[in-house]
């Protein structure tokens, strides 16, 4: 009875996107058309729900961060952290941003700039720079990781500290009670297993995307989906070799070959770029983002049609991103964060690589930037996935930039694959750290198959429409496990008294 309640999970999950990829294949238009109907519908409607979770959600971290509660440790008293940090660093940030940094490197901060106004002002301007930028760390920034971090921050503490197995519905125990071993649990676990194999595949798209724009900006390869679909079968055998090995071997070399390539290229094109301005861009943004941060955080504007749209296309629609991709990046930053305290695990997850990433689209950002602004090249004007390799051609050693940028969203590719298998083998067999192959495979598959079925029916858009309408569901389970979490805390903290201020003697 309880293989077979292990197994529905996986059977009704697999099923609900098995359909999907179906329905994708014979039916290719009307999935592009559903997903960009419930998409509008979404950030329309519920634009104004999903500022207010993930403004609760930062504060929520932010207050574990200065909090007594800090000093708690993710795991038995006397576990030790399993990776170095280093290691550490770079598992999380290969799993938790990726191929996103390498594919909106450029092209956002250059739209922002030259395109669409954040603050529907003018664009080719100074303040439509400053606008950009800002903007760009606001998507990518301390609300992001906040969103994987409360995620894996739950899924630790009840994983390491109460040994509880690594699935969602177990983390809802001190608000549901016996309910998350019933169908109440299970559809939760269902429901996480969709959010999270959308959340993947639309990534994996957006990696053959960029490879493909690459590969034809190089060497005049067409972009097309019969490419992007080789290039899915060829990175999909490399990450099932990767799986087959383990957690400990593929998946840690990978990410710290990441790490070292990603370094490499971002050296180069800020010493072969405007390095001074750069520094400057990037000096300044960093004080204008926290300045501005608390107004940002609750922008709606109700009265302005046009800003509310691109409210819409973007912060709501990254907010969804990074839900949708939450209970993946959740359970993986959980899996290797064991032993390390609370305060050391928001620190690490929050701010080190908000911190990265804002130096990230600096460099990448900055640089198309200023060559948009000088004349050089109208950046803005080639298509998204083609963005970075158009900054590339005109900086000197371009086409070497761009065989790294190629490498690197391939190693990014294959491990953000390889942690989806993991995580999804992990969700699907009642939480075991060490799912079996035949899982892993199955899910290598499903994934590979439908980021093609959405790149098929509608491309970039029908990824981005997909993964909007997933992560709604999601997002209610991730505000109960945030609940869930303070309530444990609390009562934790009570039995050890932390936070109670000693008696003075008389």
């Amino acid at each position: 009875m309880h293989v077979k309640k292990n197994l529905m999970v996986f059977y009704i999950s697999a099923g609900i996107l098995l359909l999907l990829v179906l329905f994708g294949v014979f039916v290719p238009d009307s999935l592009e058309s559903v997903t960009a109907n419930v998409q509008a519908f979404i950030t329309d409607k519920f634009g104004w729900y999903y500022l207010i979770l993930v403004s609760f959600i930062v504060i929520v971290n932010l207050y574990f961060l200065i909090s007594p509660l800090g000093r708690i440790k993710l795991g038995k008293p006397d576990d030790k952290p399993e990776f170095s940090r280093p290691t550490w660093f770079a598992m999380l940030f290969s799993a938790g941003m990726g191929i996103g940094l390498v594919f909106w490197g450029a092209a956002e901060p250059v739209y922002h700039y030259a395109v669409g106004s954040p603050t529907g002002g003018e664009v080719g301007t100074d303040q439509a720079i400053r606008n950009a930028m800002r903007y760009t760390y606001f998507h990518w920034g301390i609300h992001a990781w906040a969103i994987y971090g409360i995620v894996a921050l739950v899924l630790a503490y009840f994983i390491f500290r109460h040994g509880e197995p690594g699935l969602i519905s177990a983390t809802l125990k001190p608000i549901l009670g016996e309910q998350t071993q019933k169908t109440t649990g299970k559809i939760i676990d269902i429901l996480s297993v969709v959010a999270t194999v959308i959340g993947v595949a639309t990534t994996l798209g957006f990696g053959a995307v960029q490879i493909n724009g690459g590969l034809s900006y190089l060497f005049g390869i067409p972009v097309s989906i019969t490419i992007q679909f080789i290039i899915v079968a060829i990175v999909t055998v490399l990450f099932m070799i990767s799986a087959w090995s383990g957690l400990g071997k593929g998946i840690k070399i990978l990410s710290n070959a990441n790490m070292i390539l990603a370094l490499i290229l971002f050296l180069l094109t800020f010493f072969l770029g405007p390095s001074l301005f750069i520094l400057n861009l990037f000096t300044n943004t960093l004080g204008s983002y926290l300045q501005n941060l608390p107004g940002m955080s609750l922008r709606i504007a109700p009265l302005n049609p046009e800003v509310r749209e691109w409210i819409n296309g973007w912060t709501i629609f990254y907010w969804a991103w990074w839900i949708a991709w939450a209970p993946f990046v959740g359970i993986f930053i959980a899996r290797v964060s064991k032993g390390r305290t609370i305060r050391e695990f928001v620190f690490g997850v929050l701010l080190v690589p908000s911190l990265i990433g804002f130096i990230w689209f600096s460099a990448f950002g900055g640089t198309a930037i200023m060559q948009e602004h000088n004349g050089v090249s109208k950046i803005s004007e080639l298509a998204t996935e083609e963005a970075l390799f158009g900054v590339f051609s005109n900086l000197p050693m371009g086409t070497l930039l761009s065989i790294i940028a190629i490498l690197l969203i391939c190693t990014f590719f294959i491990t953000s694959a390889d942690s989806g298998t993991y995580v999804l083998g992990m969700m699907t067999t009642n939480g075991s750290h060490h799912p079996g192959n035949k899982i892993k495979m199955i899910w290598g598959i499903l994934l590979a198959a439908i980021s093609l079925v959405l790149l098929y029916s509608g491309g970039l858009q029908a990824l981005q429409n997909t993964m909007i309408a997933a992560a709604l569901p999601f997002s209610v389970i991730m505000a109960l496990m945030t609940f869930s979490l303070i309530k444990a805390l609390q009562k934790e903290a009570k039995e050890l008294g932390i936070g109670k201020i000693p008696k003075k003697k008389v």
